[in-house]
């Protein structure tokens, strides 16, 4: 591995470091282990999500429908539940109705050529309306109790939302860096003319990725609506760009090609910690928008520094292995 290359995979993690030294020092209570107890759980629904979505970016697309389906697929698992009494019907219904958002956009994106930023911008709008419709524009209690298991339960002393978030983490991790269907994802992102004429099948991957993320955004909804005890229409507004940063920061090329799952662990605890010292020092929720769509725009000079490789410390190390 060059030095450049190294110093480009360590940057996240180099970033994270101090980031959490500098909050530790400044904000109180910041290190406590109560308080990252509660980061840990406070990054899951984004960490579930990017899981997938390191994927899409990967292939050189993007999907800005995941909040809409994260509350669409809560909603649905909610009117279900009500309708039959049976949580495992309120699961599937939820998986059915965010693997139906993901085969949509892929459909479109894939076989109809259509650009994915306008098609899920679309679809955002379409299943947030369509979860306001399915929920009557209000709330739906969710009157079982052992379906909030999912969202306050746990195993070993760790709750069902953060096994979650690992297991994402690690079977996404796995395909893409195991598996000949991840290589296919980098191909396409690395250049789909190229991976084309290799003879890889570009709409069926295209296709099954966003399948994917849909599946498990529905799989974070139904865990958000767990530990809400509800489906909430107008929940995750804003998420998608929460998701976004956190695998751009943690080395996500969005041109595509480019992605690793311990890079983008590592961008979303850099999300999740800066968002957990912006509520410890009670900062108001105004400002609170200034700062992440701060970090997103940071998140994206930087990646495209990355690409021309301008960032100083990569042009020095680029100029000495010449």
């Amino acid at each position: 591995m060059t030095p450049s290359s190294l110093l480009s995979r360590a940057g996240p993690l180099l970033a994270l470091f101090v980031l959490v030294a500098l909050l530790g020092w400044l904000v109180p209570d910041f290190l406590s282990v109560r308080n990252a107890q509660g980061l840990l759980l406070s990054v899951t629904l984004v960490g579930t999500i990017a899981a997938t979505m390191m994927l899409v970016l990967a292939m050189r697309e993007v999907d800005l429908s995941v909040g809409s389906t994260v509350a669409f697929a809560g909603v649905l698992a909610a009117v279900t539940i009500n309708a039959t009494g049976s949580v495992a019907l309120g699961v599937v219904a939820a998986l059915a109705g965010g693997a139906a958002v993901g085969l949509f956009n892929g459909a479109l994106v894939a076989g109809l050529q259509v650009n994915s930023l306008i098609v899920t911008l679309a679809t955002m709008e379409m299943v947030r309306g369509l979860a306001f419709l399915a929920s009557g524009g209000e709330s739906v209690a969710i009157p079982a109790q052992r379906f909030y298991a999912l969202g306050s339960g746990g195993m070993l002393g760790i709750g069902w939302p953060i096994w979650i978030m690992a297991a994402s983490f690690a079977l996404f991790g796995v395909l893409l860096n195991r598996t000949v269907f991840g290589r296919n994802i980098l191909a396409i992102g690395g250049n789909p003319e190229a991976a084309r004429l290799a003879g890889i099948p570009i709409t069926r991957v295209r296709i099954t990725v966003f399948v994917l993320q849909g599946m498990v955004a529905a799989v974070a909804g139904i865990v958000l609506a767990a530990r809400i005890t509800s489906g909430q229409p107008n929940t995750s507004i804003g998420l998608e760009l929460a998701v976004i940063s956190a695998c751009v920061l943690g080395g996500v090329s969005l041109s595509g090609g480019v992605a690793t799952v311990a890079g983008v662990i590592v961008g979303v605890f850099i999300m999740g910690a800066a968002q957990n010292a912006l509520n410890l020092m009670n900062v108001p929720t105004f400002y609170q928008y200034v700062v992440r769509g701060g970090i997103l725009l940071l998140a994206v000079v930087a990646d495209r520094l990355r690409q021309t490789g301008r960032l100083p410390a990569l042009r020095i190390a680029r100029q000495r292995e010449r």
